[in-house]
């Protein structure tokens, strides 16, 4: 008896059969406010980098760095008080720094918010070690930071201050609160020759939500105008600013962000993160018929036809996946199974939805 029940245990067949069908009544469309699914180009964040020295640590930097010997030889040189020589690592100069373990060099990094910065505001910035052992305990001298395009050798602010730990775990990068200082504007244009360009965000980039916005903003703005807004393509919009608001083009950008249209839903999707074992699953996911075999579990999803009492209204309802995660989970079967079976449906073509896996 106690030998058929573990038999029974090993093998869990698990039948799904759809009991209600999607309504024709039901709206596949959401109404929504631009300025929640789009931004305008030009308002888009921007990072500075660059390399600095942390001293102050406690025997946890590097000594005997060719690298790091040049960058302390150098911030010694600004700061008015040069090596007797100057040579090659090795020569007699740098060995004076050979010794040096409190000076580890690291790469610094400050995040420009979308609407730009001025000359004295100040940023966080982030501290990467590029060797040593530990930060705990440093302070970052000095740092020079530039923008993105490596070709401009501009200096747009500078760093330093003390470094605070994000993770005693991960004791080689940190974070300076309001350590970065503008040395100069940073502006983020957004008229670009009387145009302005709204970009869909990726969940809702398509050729139909682009094109319902083209329209809502036609009838609202350019009724007697077809060119004057044109969908570039799925992700971007190109609008003119009208002649009315050409000395004030912020209110008509705040107006146009303000409109309502109706967008189809986003694309379908399934979420797993293998690290942390979750899984997201858009609530409307469903899977066609199929039978997967794995490990001691048998999972046969099975989809039935639903008569509705209307005259010649019938759907056909497929198996929701969040119905058979929920089965999955109260039988207790582990995560990672869970999602080896789900990898297995989107494997065989079932999946009706995008799978992204995160590792």
């Amino acid at each position: 008896m106690s030998r058929n029940i573990s038999i029974l245990k090993s093998l869990l067949l698990l039948v799904f059969v759809a009991l209600t069908a999607t309504s024709n009544l039901s709206s596949v469309y959401g109404r929504s406010v631009l300025r929640n699914i789009c931004r305008v180009k030009g308002q888009e964040e921007n990072v500075l980098r660059g390399l600095g020295l942390v001293v102050g640590l406690n025997g946890t930097g590097e000594s005997n760095d060719p690298q790091t010997m040049r960058a302390l030889a150098r911030a010694m040189e600004i700061m008015g008080s040069p090596l007797p020589q100057q040579g090659i690592p090795g020569s007699g100069s740098f060995e004076e720094l050979k010794k040096y373990k409190n000076v580890s060099l690291v790469m610094v990094s400050a995040r420009i918010p979308a609407t730009g910065a001025r000359v004295g505001d100040k940023l966080n910035c982030e501290v990467s070690a590029i060797n040593g052992k530990s930060l705990e305990g440093g302070r970052l001298a000095f740092a020079a930071l530039q923008g993105p395009n490596v070709q401009d050798k501009k200096v747009y602010a500078t760093a330093e201050g003390n470094i605070h730990l994000n993770s005693f775990e991960q004791p080689m990068v940190g974070t300076i609160t309001g350590g970065c200082q503008m040395e100069a504007d940073v502006f983020t244009p957004f008229v670009q020759n009387g145009y302005v360009t709204l970009i869909l965000d990726k969940h809702h980039a398509n050729f139909q939500t682009a094109s319902d916005i083209v329209s809502t903003i036609r009838q609202t703005y350019f009724q007697n105008d077809d060119t004057a807004v044109q969908a570039a393509n799925a992700a971007n919009i190109i609008v003119r600013v009208p002649d009315a608001y050409s000395t004030d083009p912020v209110e008509f950008v705040s107006n146009l962000l303000e409109l309502q249209c109706y967008n189809p839903e986003p694309e379908s999707r399934v979420v797993i993160n293998q690290r942390t074992g979750s899984i997201i699953i858009d609530g409307d996911v469903q899977i066609g018929d199929v039978v997967i075999s794995h490990r001691n579990v048998l999972v046969e999803a099975v989809a039935t036809p639903v008569q509705f009492l209307a005259i010649d209204q019938q759907q056909q309802e497929t198996t929701k996946l969040q119905s058979l995660v929920d089965a999955l989970n109260a039988l207790k079967v582990p995560n990672e199974d869970a999602i080896e079976i789900i990898k297995g449906i989107d494997r065989s073509g079932k999946l009706h939805a995008r799978l992204i896996v995160d590792q």
